[in-house]
């Protein structure tokens, strides 16, 4: 949807630029008959002259607007361009590995817990796959316009608590990756909204960290109701100029042949869009205390 609405203004802006010039150079072949035929009138003269320069200002303003769309457009073919690179190696690895445990599994025979081992593989190769494709239908949710839903008190410290323990599970953290600094906190809105903030925000956090990575998340809520959620890693960090750039939909920072991590580039992207559908707003820094990048939501409180 974002990208029919961003395709339709050049042609628009295209339109409207060539309609002035349309317009400018009938006025100049009218102005000039009418000077050979009756004479040169002042007043007719400085009012095209006035009209004629307001039209060719706009027509200055079109062309660097048509300029900044085609770079937008250019900027959004290559993210598109990671987006399938990307999307493309995560269903090809998990793919591959579950045709070799079954060709594995035919043409040999296999002890009890080697098939174990093999079951198990396979299990976490098919939750790849499923963890995928939800990120693509969240990224298709959250672009739609917002449904009109009920919405309810969550508490976001209990959330917050119970997806931190699902994300150490399955990457198999030891009990001290993540430190938890959590104040009771309730915000209005969906739970399932506030899960998928807070999901891939500390799944980044992990990806993202050092070889070890050491993760902290901070929960607080202020007199006046506003409810703040840092979460920190030790990563190598963000680049100042790129930290408003990986908001944006397919964003990935480096090249999809040299990337070792996983992912699409949709995950801040769908933690910007329901971080504003609930009237928040998220913001990324470094770390003051050593390497790392700190994650910051503001949400409304309850």
């Amino acid at each position: 949807m974002i990208f029919r609405r961003s395709a339709s203004w050049p042609i628009t802006l295209g339109v409207i630029m060539i309609v002035l010039l349309v317009v400018l150079l009938i006025s100049w072949i009218l102005v000039t008959a009418m000077a050979a035929v009756e004479g040169p009138d002042p007043t007719l003269y400085w009012t095209m002259l006035a009209i004629g320069t307001v039209f060719l200002v706009l027509l200055l303003v079109g062309v660097v607007l048509y300029l900044f769309l085609s770079i937008k457009a250019v900027q959004l073919s290559q993210r598109q361009s990671n987006f399938i690179d990307s999307v493309t190696h995560e269903l090809k690895s998990p793919i591959a590995s579950l045709k070799l445990y079954l060709q594995t599994m035919t043409r040999r025979q296999l002890t009890t817990q080697q098939t174990d081992e093999f079951h198990h593989s396979m299990l976490e190769d098919i939750e790849r796959l499923d963890s995928l494709i939800n990120h693509l239908l969240d990224a298709a949710r959250v672009d739609r316009e917002p449904v009109q839903v009920p919405l309810e008190d969550i508490d976001l410290q209990a959330l917050t608590r119970q997806v931190v323990g699902s994300l150490s599970q399955l990457y198999r953290l030891p009990d001290d990756a993540i430190q938890l600094n959590l104040q009771p906190a309730l915000v209005r809105g969906r739970s399932s909204d506030l899960e998928m903030i807070v999901r891939n925000l500390v799944d980044n956090a992990i990806k993202y960290g050092g070889d070890i990575p050491q993760v902290e998340v901070e929960l607080t809520s202020d007199e006046h109701r506003l409810v703040t959620l840092r979460i920190s890693d030790n990563g190598p960090g963000i680049p100042a100029k790129l930290r408003r750039k990986i908001f944006g939909r397919f964003v990935r920072l480096g090249s999809e042949l040299e990337r070792k991590k996983a992912g699409t580039g949709l995950g801040l992207f769908i933690v910007r869009q329901l971080v504003r559908q609930l009237r928040g707003k998220v913001s990324v820094r470094e770390r003051t205390d050593g390497p790392g990048t700190v994650f910051e939501v503001e949400l409304p409180g309850n």
